[in-house]
């Protein structure tokens, strides 16, 4: 048996999403196929591709000649959360751009992207269904076909993305409490819930009801608390965060192919793992724990707008 343990940086993350970068050369059919044959363990029990992974679990895989051949020991250039023959939604690191902007210092995540579909040996035109802002990490939706990126486009007109966002804000804030002031002239609401409070920051899960233009990092500015790392809203700057302290942790809409309600969770980038250690000193596992227990506002009720929107 292949044993592998779970560190802080992949907390979080769906046990597809581990199998995905553990043997990317491997195809999805493949992957499920070890899934529903019992030959991957956690904790010594069976689990479902949609498991979530936490620190510290260990996960067992059965060796063979064939699993041996697809495992790398260096992760593939870009972090796959989930992929089908419809979509992938990947991890985006923050800096970098979803789309080409004056400010890249290197590929945007589209093109990166396909690069890397490139050399993998499945070419596509990728389309980002959902946006975030440059700073902001975490989990974006691109559709590899026009009729994918129709569908999923249209929802999120009419419905919205469920959304979970998770941010450092400076000074204390209360246990739980909304934001609702109008931006660009229009209704916007946001919804936190306070995880931990240290002594100069607070984290939060943030979960946007509207969609305006840097919504969350706008409201929280407004109401005395601006992002860890946000220099263009007040916010203080961190060394070696990459961005600001506020990630899309999740997302949750349907299958453009099969309907299924499906939820994606974006472990932490390793920048602000180190800067929630800070916040939270000996009571960081506290923080662990919380990510685990976070609950969808509702089903697919974070609406976005116009569905492009920058609301990180």
């Amino acid at each position: 048996m292949l044993t592998f343990t779970i560190v802080a940086e992949d907390h979080c993350r769906q046990v597809e999403s581990f199998l995905h970068n553990l043997m990317p050369g491997a195809t999805r059919g493949y992957r499920q196929k070890l899934l529903k044959s019992g030959h991957i363990r956690v904790n010594g029990a069976e689990r479902s591709g949609e498991q979530l992974l936490l620190e510290t679990d260990t996960l067992t895989l059965k060796e063979s000649s064939r699993t041996a051949a697809l495992i790398r020991g260096e992760r593939p250039v870009v972090d796959i959360l989930y992929e089908d023959d419809m979509i992938i939604v990947v991890n985006k690191e923050p800096g970098r751009s979803v789309h080409n902007t004056s400010e890249d210092t290197g590929m945007d995540l589209v093109l990166h992207g396909e690069e890397y579909m490139e050399r993998r040996g499945t070419p596509c035109k990728l389309r980002p269904v959902n946006r975030l802002d440059r700073g902001t990490s975490g989990a974006v939706i691109l559709a590899k076909s026009p009729t994918a990126a129709g569908i999923l486009g249209r929802f999120i007109r009419e419905e919205g993305l469920d959304k979970i966002y998770l941010a450092v804000v400076m000074g204390e804030v209360a246990r739980d409490g909304e934001i609702d002031l109008p931006l660009e002239g229009k209704e916007s609401l946001t919804r936190y819930r306070r995880i931990f409070q240290g002594t100069y920051d607070a984290v939060v899960a943030v979960y946007p009801v509207t969609g305006r233009t840097h919504q969350i990092r706008k409201h929280f500015s407004i109401f005395g608390h601006p992002v860890v790392g946000d220099k263009r809203y007040g916010g203080l700057m961190v060394k070696g965060l990459g961005g600001h302290a506020l990630h899309a942790f999740a997302v949750g809409f349907p299958n453009p192919g099969t309907g299924e309600s499906m939820k994606v969770y974006a472990p932490l980038p390793q920048g602000l793992v180190s800067l929630l250690r800070q916040v939270a000193g000996g009571n960081f596992t506290e923080i662990l724990k919380e990510l685990t227990e976070l609950e969808f506002m509702g089903e697919f009720s974070a609406g976005t707008g116009s569905g492009g929107e920058l609301i990180c």
